[in-house]
């Protein structure tokens, strides 16, 4: 029914649950870390559960190329966030602070591009700033104003390249709180070096993070909260071809059974297994499934 494309490792699980998705086959698509490959995989094996002959494609780097695969029909669907449809594919520049409404609004908008959306997760993998558990209590800070308000000198920040570039990443932030530090007070850095230079401390202070990264925890680091509401929601929910949706209509039941279990607690333990503990993706995917009865 789709080009297989690249086709990965793909762990099938079939049988035991149901055929209600016999005939469907193609990808499921990844991005290039680790949340994005468990989703990967717990989709693909709860699918293949339900009848269906799908393979989790891990292989993709960089959310456009992603998402273009999604837009050429080369994946069956993939796992996106709110917000970065929203400002990236869809070239909006103010977010909707609403996870409802901007679900919604993400939904419509690519509904004219033969793309569906299913009903999105609890969890949300926005933007947030991290700090030392025991220097968020030496500096007395809990919320980005907190950090707004400390003596220039301990507003040290490290961030990747892409964050300190975009509208909703470091030029807005320093806007929105009133953030006013010299260069010389950023560090740049790659995604997984910040989390452990933040908990070194010595690079800076407040590192920027994932809120569903399963190091926060692992490192006994303490989110900031964003108490103006600056960053977007990123809440994450299962993109697919509208025309296969409705070819197997069954995807979005069975599909349901799983994604209310994500949550951003969730999500941040089943990371830590990959990115801490060292498990392979798709076993953590198959065990997680298996906790939960679900294949």
């Amino acid at each position: 029914m789709l080009l297989s494309g690249c086709g990965a490792n793909g762990a099938a699980v079939s049988g035991g649950k149901g055929d209600e998705l016999k005939g469907l086959t193609g990808d499921i698509g990844s991005k290039d870390f680790s949340e994005q490959y468990i989703l990967a995989y717990i989709t693909a094996d709860l699918l293949n559960a339900h009848g269906a002959d799908v393979k989790a494609n891990t292989k993709l780097v960089g959310s456009q190329n992603v998402r273009q695969a999604l837009e050429n029909k080369q994946f069956v669907g993939y796992w996106e966030y709110t917000g970065t449809a929203w400002i990236t594919y869809q070239h909006n520049t103010k977010p909707i602070t609403d996870p409802q409404q901007q679900f919604d609004a993400v939904k419509k908008a690519d509904a004219a591009k033969g793309i569906d959306w299913l009903d999105p997760a609890p969890m949300n993998n926005t933007y947030a700033f991290a700090v030392r558990s025991d220097a968020a209590k030496s500096l007395g800070v809990k919320s980005l104003s907190d950090v707004a308000k400390l003596p220039v000198k301990d507003q040290t920040f490290c961030v990747e390249s892409e964050f300190s570039t975009r509208d909703d990443g470091w030029p807005g932030l320093k806007k929105a709180y009133g953030l006013n530090v010299p260069d010389s007070n950023v560090k740049m850095l790659d995604t997984g070096l910040i989390y452990t230079a933040t908990q070194k401390g010595q690079d800076c202070n407040f590192g920027e993070v994932f809120a569903t990264d399963g190091r926060i925890k692992s490192l006994d680091l303490t989110v900031m909260k964003d108490d103006k509401s600056f960053f977007p929601v990123y809440q994450g929910a299962f993109s697919l071809q509208d025309s296969i949706l409705k070819k197997y209509p069954a995807i979005a039941d069975v599909l349901a059974k799983v994604a209310p279990l994500l949550t951003t607690e969730q999500m941040q333990e089943l990371n830590a297994k990959v990115d801490v503990d060292g498990d392979e993706p798709s076993a953590v995917a198959q065990d997680f499934l298996k906790s939960k009865g679900l294949i």
